[in-house]
């Protein structure tokens, strides 16, 4: 299916109801207040923010009530008025779960291994070649917005390597076909002015890239014209033609789908995203909104809480005709004052609020416990923990939740990554013809999340050697976990080759009958010595 030939909304109105839960978890994402009040209709119009991506409302029913202005009744969903200054505090409790979610997913560096060894050095050279930065970045992504696209890129006269570019959720176009990503488009504004917008379309079909350019409005896609318009666009073809393919010669989309975590609970029953993740935080929007409201009162208490001094007006000093008076709080010798002296009437009134701390702090916590349950995650990741764990157990103990959700994304990231891995492989032998790399699938394994500490790991297996309970091939890869069987093997075999004659055990020939216990000395054997 070619590009759209111009016209109509942009985003496609059919994905309105994606595109606007995308502008919210990007709003909570962001941390900007102001994204918040766009998406919620705090104080701006309607239309579509080009810039940040995202729909804007206005309701005007949140200012009289009513069920159109449901979201009036959230915190950031309430409007200013025009003199108001606005007092309301955000907690970026969303970009700190998308961030712990991508820390616990990719600790470590994940490892891939194919079986042709100039392949796997190959691969090992694009794996050091910002690999890991970009899979924390997309992990990161995905937990925000759901799920995250893997584009695979190449430019001979820039690199002779391809890399992996993230592409967010929130600006691309995907159709499906039995919950496998068919083809997809991926879109940037590369000009706007406010009332011109200039988008390039970038749409990737098996053995097929496509590019447009299209001159528009913020909220139409407009007319397409040439790509040499603009220099972002001017060195690319209208269509590229990968000749990628399968090993079964199926044609290869140069872009892969993770989903954060799926279902999605909001779209189950919408063709167009069913096959779509959920975000971290989706669903707890609501406690989001209410842990800021929390904070912002608190806030409010200690701005309120301020002593202040209430005097009458003959305490003021005039400032002369027409600039007030003052009260000077710091001075230390008064002129006497006209007036009547009362002994019963204290003149001086001290105005001091409570600060009401274990409140609001009590209130606080249990929000954030809730949101971080509803999200997957454990207290301890957080430190929301009393006690601090000490040793591997006692730590995966504590974040046993969140290992189980990073269990789970594990599961929605393993296949994707390797086929990713296998575009990019196909991409350097096929179109960038480096010798020696052929395109293979290559398993993925990821790194343990918590890391058992050498010294307990050395001490369980002297303990396990002592009782003759393991071989040293087990030790090995207990000691060693990311190591693959070859490694293990090579090491088990130079032990046993150190190892001292008295503590290699048996040898080959040795049996039981010489050696097992309850076996006799040649001096106790008959035709031995003499008795």
């Amino acid at each position: 299916m070619p590009l759209p030939e111009g016209g109509g909304a942009w985003p496609p109105e059919h994905l309105a109801p994606i595109t606007d839960r995308l502008c919210a978890w990007s709003a909570w994402y962001s941390g900007n207040p102001d994204e918040l009040e766009k998406v919620y209709g705090g104080a701006y119009g309607s239309g579509f923010d080009t810039t940040s991506r995202q729909r804007v409302y206005d309701r005007p029913s949140q200012h009289r009530g009513g069920v159109v202005g449901r979201f009036a009744r959230w915190f950031w969903g309430q409007p200013l008025s025009s003199n108001q200054q606005r007092a309301k505090l955000h907690v970026p409790a969303a970009s700190d779960l998308a961030q712990a979610g991508a820390d616990l997913l990719f600790t470590e560096p994940p490892t891939f291994t194919v079986k042709n060894k100039g392949t796997q050095a190959r691969l090992e050279e694009l794996a050091d070649d910002g690999l890991h930065a970009k899979l924390l970045e997309s992990a990161e992504l995905s937990c925000a917005l759901g799920g995250v696209y893997l584009r695979i890129c190449w430019d001979s006269e820039m690199s002779d390597r391809p890399w992996l570019s993230v592409q967010h959720a929130d600006a691309a176009v995907p159709e499906w076909s039995w919950e496998q990503l068919r083809a997809v488009t991926f879109w940037r504004v590369i000009h706007d002015d406010g009332k011109k917008t200039v988008r390039h379309l970038e749409r990737h079909e098996p053995g097929f890239i496509l590019n447009g350019l299209y001159e528009g409005t913020p909220d139409g896609l407009g007319k397409r014209i040439d790509l040499g318009a603009y220099p972002e666009t001017a060195g690319l073809d209208p269509v590229i033609e990968t000749g990628l393919k399968t090993s079964r010669g199926k044609p290869m989309l140069t872009a892969v789908y993770i989903p954060n975590a799926r279902p999605n609970r909001t779209w189950r029953n919408l063709p167009a995203a069913a096959p779509l993740g959920r975000a971290d935080f989706g669903g707890v929007e609501p406690m989001l909104d209410a842990l800021d409201e929390t904070y912002t009162s608190w806030m409010r208490d200690i701005r309120i809480g301020k002593g202040r001094l209430i005097v009458p007006d003959t305490y003021l000093q005039s400032l002369g005709a027409g600039d007030g008076a003052r009260f000077d709080a710091e001075r230390e010798v008064w002129q006497g004052l006209s007036m009547l002296a009362s002994k019963d009437v204290n003149q001086l009134t001290v105005a001091q609020f409570a600060i009401r701390v274990q409140e609001h702090r009590d209130t606080a916590t249990d929000l954030m416990e809730q949101i971080l349950r509803a999200a997957g995650y454990s207290a301890q990741t957080f430190g929301l923990a009393g006690e601090v764990a000490v040793t591997a157990t006692e730590v995966a103990a504590k974040e046993r939740r969140s290992l189980i959700t990073r269990g789970k994304k594990i599961l929605n990231y393993r296949p994707r990554l390797a086929d990713a891995l296998e575009l990019l492989l196909a991409v350097d032998q096929r179109i960038l013809q480096t010798p020696g790399v052929t395109a293979e699938r290559p398993r993925v394994e990821f790194a343990d999340a918590v890391s058992e500490d050498m010294g307990s790991l050395a001490q369980t297996a002297q303990l396990l050697r002592a009782a003759e309970a393991a071989s040293t091939e087990t030790l090995v890869a207990m000691v060693h976990p990311d190591w693959d069987e070859t490694q293990v093997k090579a090491e088990a075999r130079a032990i046993k080759d150190e190892a001292p004659a008295e503590l290699s055990g048996p040898g080959p020939d040795d049996g039981m009958g010489s050696s097992g216990p309850g076996a006799s000395s040649g001096e106790d054997e008959p035709g031995g010595a003499e008795g």
